[in-house]
């Protein structure tokens, strides 16, 4: 047996090795199959049969499969799950193949490396957000992050030193970043979520950076775009080098890039990020996230719009006030935000069309979404009045221009395109003339044929003249020999031209009729080639007004999003905040959005709460103590989202509110370890408070919970106190900090503009009332033996709690303190007191017991009353 590879194999191991790390897509007819170990890899992953195909070097090949109209569900499947993809296509048709010999293989050659960073296919990507692709590049001391989504063209750049990539890729949510061989970043890139791309440290080359972004877009300096340091040109060269391997010289539409300014947005990092469930719930998923609580946009563009501006609060007093006036616009104006609504909702997404169409992956429909996306942008421009703010009304001006785009598209194609060009169809009728006569031979072409014989008698003036095809002459023109002499002397013979001669027929061609079977044996293929060649021209015309398109579809997902926020403005009740260069933080009937809306789902109403972190003009902190589930998180959680809101450029769940700039948001919420890195739930709590207490500055705010609960008592209450005084002291930020440690409450009275307040209760017969009330004061207690006897421990635990709970409080009012000799006087080691005996069952109870009710006729029921008559008396005293 040889070892010899077949051809077919041999190309494809060749294809293989120059496309290390990837699974190799081979296209096969109408499949795309797998050998080797990539055939194992994918059928695990796929859940599909593996299978056999002929041997290699003596042992079998592990093969499978996927067909070619179904592989995108399966790329999905395969880039979720952590694969890079090479599509290797056939470069020519099989049948010339075949010319150059029986042995010959398809060429075939790799078009596209699918990562989770390139995905440009609708059903591949969220239409809501965002796909980014992002590289982090070091030149000296000097550090930048470049951002692109080729799905859309935006391309982005900062500064970013590398203490700051880990918050700003919490921001970004990227799905791959690009990073150089041995940088050691892999724990902070998958702590990102996202998957690492190492590529060599030349890819990383600021000069080289520089020529390839020149080239990219056509000119000989990079100033037209600004200016950037050695560390952002080395960023987004790395990327224009990974996506011209990675999409094989067919660069997608990408943007100029913008340089985004350093403190621009508000400073989140990854923690609070996740505390406060910006973009994403705790639990997982989107569902339960402040961004789904307040998502009313209806173009996926302004979707994404949203999903930026939640997770980067701007930190401009102009353009918070430019977006408040447009909110406040729309919001004074139902009709008008209706209208726009309803335009919008029929608006595609314009960005991702074009982006398809400049990779060469678009198909007619993404025309047609062009056309759409235009049509709605005039149509809102003419709807938004002259007096509108100026944030609408430089959209407004986007919007308008595109006509002879709009009458190009509206004249080519159908109302309802195919989705891809092969397939035809998609170019109007009275388009192309040349166009239309070549559909009607394709679909009408015996009706011709019936015109032309009917023409030909005519001229011949010999009725029993036919037009006739077989597979040897194909189509001929066909009479009787009676009148062959005439056919065949002037006039006649210049135009017919003898073919054959049989018994009793004979039988002419024209040179009319030769070109019509030409014509109609060749017009579907020539049908299918001049659209596309009308394809090509609109796509074209399409790509070259990609910038102005671009603005469009930019300006529709702002008008979207002003549109959005206040139509939940109106609908919820929210209020136009009040934001300022100061540091106050005034809220008046504050509530949680996401909750409230979790509230209304079950018929529930949110109980409102005012917050005042101001005291003289100067920031103040607020120590919040109360009760286990009263609402304490809630509370912290809600002023923490509405300062996030305000500088959104959104309204705010609230009667009113005063919110000074807020520069950086830090939230150290709840309990979590990180056993990864061999972290106790106390470790991670340590890290993150110093990580606050490090960074804040003096326009931070800053909620805190539950500081120093997982350690001793005394431990516990030690660092939370030092915390206290040192955002009082050194941060002087503006600051939410609940605890139990009631002897925290006493610190009001040292440090000036430290207040109480609690969450307020109420006892009733044993049973607490949570009222969820925040008003100035302490509380007194925690209740946290009567929360646990809401979450159903025995009632022989919760009974022995209580004692203990009572032993110790008694103890500590005595000694003034909680002497450790107190411990010695409780029975904690001796075994618990038995439960108490069960009540003794009453007869009157047994007999109720076994009553069913709806069982009982009335007559049965007056014999029960007096029977259960007769019990009472016999069992009263």
């Amino acid at each position: 047996m040889s070892d010899q590879p077949t051809p077919m194999m041999a190309q494809y191991l060749a294809i293989r090795e120059a496309n290390p790390g990837a699974l190799l897509f081979y296209r096969m007819g109408d499949f795309y199959e797998m050998f080797f170990e990539d055939a194992v890899a994918a059928a695990a992953a796929l859940d599909i049969a593996l299978t056999k195909r002929g041997t290699h070097l003596g042992e079998p090949i592990p093969m499978c499969g996927v067909p070619v109209h179904a592989a995108e569900s399966y790329l999905l499947t395969l880039i979720r799950k952590g694969f890079r993809v090479a599509i290797a296509e056939q470069m020519e048709d099989p049948a010339e193949a075949k010319k150059r010999g029986s042995k010959s293989v398809v060429a075939r050659d790799v078009v596209r490396l699918v990562t989770p960073g390139t995905l440009t296919e609708e059903t591949l990507l969220e239409a809501r957000r965002h796909n980014f692709l992002a590289a982090f590049a070091q030149v000296r001391d000097e550090g930048a992050l470049a951002w692109v989504d080729i799905s859309t063209g935006s391309f982005q750049v900062m500064e970013c030193p590398l203490p700051r990539l880990a918050p700003e890729l919490a921001r970004l949510s990227p799905r791959e970043v690009l990073a150089a061989e041995g940088a050691g970043l892999d724990e902070l890139i998958e702590d990102a979520g996202a998957a690492l791309t190492d590529l060599p440290a030349s890819c990383f080359d600021s000069a080289a950076g520089s020529r390839r972004l020149a080239a990219l877009y056509g000119v000989e300096t990079l100033d037209g775009f600004g200016s950037f340091s050695r560390s952002e040109l080395a960023a987004m060269g790395a990327i224009v080098e990974y996506l011209e391997l990675t999409q094989k010289g067919r660069l997608p539409l990408m943007r100029p890039p913008m340089r985004e300014r350093a403190g621009g947005a508000v400073q989140i990092d990854a923690s609070t990020r996740r505390n406060l469930e910006l973009t994403q719930a705790l639990s997982g998923g989107r569902e339960g996230s402040l961004l789904a609580a307040i998502d009313r946009t209806v173009t996926a563009g302004g979707a994404r719009l949203l999903e930026r501006r939640v997770s980067a609060p701007s930190r401009d007093l102009a353009v918070i006030h430019a977006r408040h006036d447009a909110v406040e616009s729309l919001a004074n104006d139902a009709r008008l935000t209706a209208d726009l609504r309803s335009a919008l909702s029929r608006a595609p997404d314009m960005d991702r069309a074009l982006s398809r169409l400049s990779l060469e992956r678009g198909g007619p429909r993404d025309l047609a979404a062009i056309r759409a996306g235009l049509t709605q942008a005039a149509a809102i421009a003419d709807r938004l009045p002259d007096d509108a703010p100026p944030l609408l009304l430089e959209a407004a001006t986007d919007l308008r221009g595109h006509d002879d785009l709009i009458d190009l598209l509206d004249q080519a194609l159908v109302a309802e395109p195919p989705l891809l060009a092969r397939d035809g169809g998609f170019v109007a009728t009275g388009h192309d003339a040349d166009l239309d006569e070549t559909r009607r031979l394709r679909d009408e072409g015996r009706g011709v044929i019936a015109g032309m014989q009917a023409d030909y008698a005519a001229l011949a003036g010999i009725g029993s003249l036919k037009i006739k095809h077989n597979n040897v002459l194909g189509y001929f023109i066909e009479t009787t020999t009676t009148h062959a002499d005439r056919m065949r002397t002037p006039p006649l013979s210049e135009t017919f031209i003898h073919r054959q001669t049989t018994a009793n027929q004979i039988r002419f061609t024209t040179v009319e009729l030769s070109e019509l079977e030409t014509r109609i044996l060749n017009a579907r293929d020539r049908a299918l080639e001049i659209e596309r060649g009308i394809f090509d021209m609109l796509r074209g015309a399409v790509l070259d007004a990609a910038p102005r398109i671009g603005q469009a579809a930019r300006a529709l997902a702002e008008i979207d999003l002003a549109a959005a926020f206040a139509d939940i403005a109106t609908g919820e009740g929210w209020v136009r905040p009040r934001v300022d260069e100061s540091r106050a933080f005034v809220i008046e009937g504050g509530r949680h959005p996401v909750v409230e809306r979790a509230l209304k789902r079950k018929s529930e109403s949110f109980v409102a709460n005012d917050c005042d972190l101001t005291t003289g003009g100067t920031p103040a902190i607020w120590l919040l103590t109360g009760p286990n589930m009263a609402g304490k998180s809630t509370f912290l959680r809600q002023n923490a989202l509405i300062a996030v809101l305000a500088q959104a450029g959104a309204f705010v769940p609230a009667r009113s509110a005063h919110i000074g700039m807020v520069s950086q948001l830090f939230s150290r919420v709840g309990a979590a370890d990180d056993l990864a890195r061999g972290r106790s739930t106390f470790m991670v709590e340590m890290v993150e408070t110093a990580a606050i207490l490090n960074q804040a500055d003096d326009r931070a705010l800053v909620i805190l919970d539950e500081i120093g609960r997982g350690t001793a008592t005394w431990d516990g209450l030690s660092i939370a106190w030092a915390v206290m005084e040192h955002l009082h002291a050194a941060n002087r930020c503006r600051a939410l900090f609940a605890t139990h440690y009631h002897e925290m409450t006493a610190l009001s009275a040292k440090l000036d503009g430290v207040e109480n307040a609690t969450v307020t209760v109420r006892e009733w017969e044993g049973e607490v009332i949570f009222l969820h009330e925040v008003r100035k004061g302490a509380a007194d207690r925690s209740y946290g033996v009567q929360v646990a006897r809401l979450a159903g421990l025995p009632a022989s635990v919760v009974e022995r709690a209580r004692h203990v709970l009572d032993t110790l409080e008694t103890g500590a009012r005595e000694g003034g303190a909680r002497p450790a000799a107190l411990i010695d006087e409780l029975p904690l080691f001796r075994a618990a007191p038995p439960p108490p005996p069960a009540p003794r069952v009453s007869a009157l109870d047994g007999r109720l017991k076994k009553v069913h009710p709806d069982s009982l006729s009335p007559r049965e029921a007056l014999d029960l009353i007096y029977e259960l008559k007769a019990l009472t008396e016999e069992t009263a005293p």
